[in-house]
């Protein structure tokens, strides 16, 4: 177990490669270059670590606050080649950019994605994200997936990573639990999501949209939710390669929920509402 001083700090950083996998959290550009180029992310919190190691991901390193290391000792007796540094408040503060409410952080070695193909071979219901790229909306999402029973979640090649910091954070750890993958484009996409079976339905509005407890009435065997970017909505290419347009009935003149909450409502009417 290492332990690092406040005098030297900067020392340690040059000495244990791996604790410069939590150097400036919050520069979103710099952290590209470890997460998820250089095969990390990071785990934050003792119970999404727990969910990492249950769902099979190694740890490369833990960084905590002293006062959570009764909650962490299984990672030290588990992975006895893991150095777990431990540090004030004033050091984690300096080293990642943030004050650590959580007080623990774990760099993880990132595994390798699956192939669409084996997600889609035993899933009924699938949620796609096109392009999202707020990463709370992207954790948000996995939420409502994973409480509301999606079978798994494809994102395409521009949507925000679900593994970053804030995701996980967000989704209490279920990016870790509901199975995901990266799509091509859609030229690619939707014939895969055919041959498997899926009928395409995105949630947009548009005349010959239905609404979601019509869709839900009446509702295929095997289907794909699509959702978009904030703001914008589906792009025209995932709208062509649709089967169906499902709007979410609104009140007040209010035309369209975030993101986040559409993936809820949505799942919740495909799970409840339907006579599957």
């Amino acid at each position: 177990m290492a332990g690092v001083d406040s005098d030297s700090l900067d020392k340690a950083r040059l000495e244990h490669p791996e604790l410069s996998d939590y150097a400036d959290l919050t520069d979103v550009a710099l952290r590209r270059i470890l997460e998820p180029a250089g095969g990390l992310y990071l785990a934050e919190s003792s119970k999404v670590i727990e969910r990492a190691v249950a769902a099979g991901h190694r740890p490369r390193s833990v960084l905590l606050q002293e006062k959570w290391l009764p909650d962490l000792a299984w990672v030290a007796e588990r992975f006895p080649e893991v150095p777990v540094f431990v540090a004030s408040d004033e050091q984690l503060e300096r080293l990642t950019g943030f004050q650590m409410h959580r007080g623990a952080l774990a760099s993880m070695h990132r595994p390798a994605l699956p192939d669409p193909r084996e997600l889609l071979a035993g899933a009924r219901t699938v949620v796609v994200l096109e392009d999202i790229v707020d990463h709370t909306n992207v954790g948000a999402a996995f939420r409502s997936a994973a409480g509301l029973g999606a079978d798994a979640v494809l994102i395409s090649p521009r949507c925000a990573d679900p593994l970053y910091r804030r995701s996980v954070r967000v989704s209490m750890g279920t990016v870790l639990q509901v199975p995901w993958t990266r799509i091509g484009e859609w030229k690619d996409a939707a014939p895969m999501l055919h041959e498997a079976g899926f009928t395409i339905a995105a949630l947009a509005l548009g005349e010959d949209s239905v609404s979601l407890p019509e869709f839900a009435a009446a509702l295929p065997e095997r289907v794909a939710i699509v959702l978009g970017t904030e703001g914008d909505g589906l792009s025209r290419r995932a709208l062509a390669a649709a089967d169906v347009r499902v709007e979410i009935p609104m009140l007040h003149g209010v035309d369209s929920l975030n993101v986040a909450s559409a993936s809820a409502v949505a799942l919740y009417a495909v799970r409840f509402m339907s006579q599957r």
